[in-house]
């Protein structure tokens, strides 16, 4: 999977360059680079500067969610969306899903110290999330790009979907004026085109985020 190199962010940080959306998204799995200084990256992840772009409480508002959901949140880092997961579902479940340890202990330690009892803190494999039982809702921000073998994948990870589950896609858009390299980008079209390889159809596309697409399937037929 890849990701920003920790020397690129370092510089970026010791410049006061302006670190591009992409070091402030959910921390995926990656082989190269560490990402267990959660401290440290919980200052870029959690960044309030982020709501402007990210406009978590409009993404949370448009998945109109049950006060009783069980929701993923793969890639979840420091709880930038867990968090707020928690809160909008005070009868739910909240799987905040990473594969950096330091991330999962993070995740676990803000969940005590906000008092939100209702998540739950996991570390995953690369290519298996782990989840303990079935989802409402299992979400991918700025995540999808780092997946490899997205289509046997998500193939899979229908089996951790209730009746009725949906999986919520949010990336970088390709004309985004930041995020990762246009290289490492994926475009919406592609995305679609591998879900509903992966046995999923479309339900809702939103266009409010000024940065990124978002995309909510549902498995169909494969």
């Amino acid at each position: 999977m890849r990701r920003l190199s920790v020397l690129t962010v370092t510089v970026l940080l010791l410049t006061g360059a302006a670190l591009p959306p992409s070091a402030s998204a959910q921390s995926p799995h990656t082989h190269q680079h560490s990402f267990g200084n959660a401290e440290k990256w919980a200052q870029v992840f959690d960044d309030p500067d982020r709501d402007a772009w990210q406009k978590p409480h409009e993404v949370i508002q448009a998945l109109k969610l049950k006060p009783d959901a069980v929701i993923a949140d793969i890639g979840s880092g420091t709880g930038y969306f867990s968090a707020r997961f928690a809160n909008m579902v005070p009868q739910g479940k909240v799987y905040g899903v990473d594969t950096e340890p330091d991330m999962v202990k993070y995740l676990a330690e803000r969940a005590k110290r906000e008092g939100l009892k209702n998540i739950t803190a996991l570390l995953a494999k690369p290519g298996d999330p782990g989840l303990p039982e079935k989802t409402d809702l299992i979400i991918y921000v700025d995540v999808y790009h780092h997946v490899d073998h997205r289509v046997d994948y998500f193939r899979r990870l229908q089996n951790s979907l209730r009746p009725g589950g949906r999986l919520a896609i949010i990336d970088f858009r390709m004309d985004a004026p930041n995020g990762p390299p246009k290289a490492a980008r994926i475009a919406p079209e592609q995305v679609k085109a591998e879900l509903q390889r992966a046995g999923y159809l479309l339900d809702e596309e939103h266009g409010f985020l000024p940065n990124q697409y978002f995309l909510v399937f549902r498995p169909g037929t494969h």
